[in-house]
């Protein structure tokens, strides 16, 4: 019988593992610092997804505590390598998922007032500001990285600036077409 189908965040796992011998742990220590500007997970998701992979065959793991501390590390079975292998074909059309509240607070906008509009327009662009500051920070590092982390890194980059730009652009109109309105 073939394994259920992966989950979104046993994809993250099986991936993080494939890169080296995990603990939950450092599986989400290691998504804190790579993916979570894209795919974040939590300790909540990590841990019984780790269970259920094991169930499933795909991942095996073995006790190695440390400093008197339980420890599990987990690594890849030929099947969980199969499995992530499949996963990473391409589809014809692959899933796109944004869960960004302030593009959730944009939508419903018409429903506040236009200062309200334009405060949330700043809050999602300081935001993305930071987000941009984070990820331009590893660019020296680049150099040394992976082709997927890198090109990961370049598209975060292109991405939050673009929505930097398109924020500020339109607090300028949102704000111009207010004191017109004035």
């Amino acid at each position: 019988m073939p394994p259920p189908p992966l989950t979104p965040t046993g994809r993250v796992i099986l991936g993080m593992i494939a890169l080296g011998r995990q603990s939950g742990y450092d599986i989400k220590q290691f998504v804190d610092k790579s993916t979570r500007h894209f795919w974040a997970a939590s300790y909540g998701q990590i841990y019984p997804e780790l269970r259920r992979l094991e169930d499933a065959g795909l991942i095996t793991g073995q006790s190695e505590p440390t400093g008197g501390r339980a420890r599990t590390v987990y690594e890849l079975t030929p099947a969980g390598r199969t499995a992530l292998q499949d996963w990473l074909e391409p589809e014809a059309d692959p899933m796109f998922e944004v869960r960004d509240e302030s593009m959730l607070k944009l939508f419903f906008s018409d429903i506040g007032t236009p200062e309200q509009r334009i405060a949330n327009i700043r809050a999602m662009r300081e935001s993305h500001e930071r987000t941009l500051a984070q990820l331009c920070s590893h660019e020296e590092q680049a150099a040394e990285m992976p082709a997927g982390p890198r090109l990961t890194l370049e598209l975060g980059i292109g991405l939050h600036r673009g929505i930097v730009e398109w924020c500020a652009a339109t607090e300028r109109r949102l704000a111009e077409e207010t004191n017109r309105a004035d």
